[in-house]
């Protein structure tokens, strides 16, 4: 039976969890629905880069300069390193790990918004997409989201990512050392900075976004030889700043509990 799932209003919530090995839906609400995602799209330009290096169309030690495009800061790492060129392989691990804003979008000049579109497309038959490149400040005549996604495309494309010896186990290794535990994940107490290493917590890899009144977290987690996909997303109109926060992400992390109790 699928569980009953105490999620806050006036937030609007996509949400699915599947078990893996039994294809059991454990949770789902409005799974379909399309809302804005974050950085949770940029899973599509890991996904084009991933097909490319597959097909032998890109070299994983070609530099990339970041200079390439305007500087864009929040999140990352880059734009605090000294170095302008890195590897196509290092800064995919960049947009992997600490969803590294620059970086994503010097991925995004050298593959093509609308190849990655396209590449969406093929993953997300419910419409789930990357709509723009990352900006700082989105005006009237930008698209309003990075992207727009729904839990079950989502919960799909990571057991189609889990299942693909090429494309999956490169997308999944960009994202297995992945640092913010900020939402589903926050309920397993793990080290942010080192929890594939823990050994008595379940592996976890996951990607989240992050805007004002938007959080979504979408991963695979891994104990007792079982795999849950899930897929959490909220929408809600944080105004002022901070209204509403805390009861969306203590659901979050709510559901996480549910995770960890169902796989442990």
């Amino acid at each position: 039976m699928p569980w009953a799932l105490d999620l806050p209003g006036p937030a609007e919530w996509s949400v699915q969890i599947v078990d893996i090995d039994t294809g059991a839906v454990l949770a789902a609400r409005d799974e379909e629905s399309l809302l804005s995602s974050a950085s949770v799209g940029k899973l599509f330009v890991l996904i084009e880069l991933a097909h490319r290096l597959a097909d032998d169309s890109v070299d994983g030690a070609e530099l990339l300069d970041r200079h390439a495009v305007e500087p864009v800061a929040d999140s990352g790492l880059w734009q605090r390193l000294c170095v302008d060129r890195l590897p196509l392989l290092d800064v995919a691990t960049l947009v992997g790990t600490v969803s590294d804003n620059w970086a994503t979008n010097v991925l995004i000049d050298r593959l093509g918004l609308d190849a990655i579109r396209a590449r969406a497309q093929q993953w997300a038959p419910c419409g789930s997409d990357l709509v723009d490149i990352v900006r700082g400040l989105r005006g009237p005549d930008d698209p309003p989201h990075l992207s727009r996604c729904c839990a079950a495309d989502l919960v799909a494309m990571l057991i189609r990512l889990r299942c693909d010896a090429q494309v999956g186990t490169r997308v999944l290794d960009w994202l297995c050392g992945g640092v913010d535990h900020s939402m589903v994940t926050s309920a397993f107490d793990q080290d942010p900075l080192a929890h594939d290493e823990d050994p008595f917590g379940p592996t976890v890899v996951n990607k989240t976004g992050t805007n004002l009144g938007v959080r979504a977290d979408v991963g695979l987690v891994t104990a007792n030889e079982r795999t849950l996909a899930y897929a959490v997303i909220a929408n809600w109109h944080e105004d002022p700043p901070g209204r509403g926060r805390a009861e969306v992400l203590s659901a979050m992390r709510a559901l996480g509990s549910q995770v960890l109790e169902e796989i442990r």
